[in-house]
């Protein structure tokens, strides 16, 4: 995971992944244009690491709270894995 340019994130909790909220712990774009978001669904969450990112290619994956994945290639390729 990236830390160039990174911010402390916004504290304010927002609904995401199966509906839950989370809290965002930490953003920012890396020095290819490349985006991320760290998100905290709390400590019942299986995956207490979960994440976003946004290739500036069209790309992007999830690390969702629950175990599971999805990327999609921005072309028409997905893949989720649970």
């Amino acid at each position: 995971m990236p830390k160039e340019n990174s911010n402390s994130g916004d504290s304010s909790s927002r609904t995401g992944y199966g509906g839950n909220s989370y809290s965002v712990t930490g953003s920012g774009t890396d020095s290819q244009g490349n985006h991320y978001c760290n998100r905290d669904y709390g400590a019942s969450a299986p995956n207490q690491n979960s994440y976003h990112y946004s290739n500036n290619n069209g790309s992007y994956y999830y690390s969702n709270p629950d175990g599971s994945t999805y990327y999609n290639s921005g072309n028409g390729h997905s893949k989720y894995t649970r």
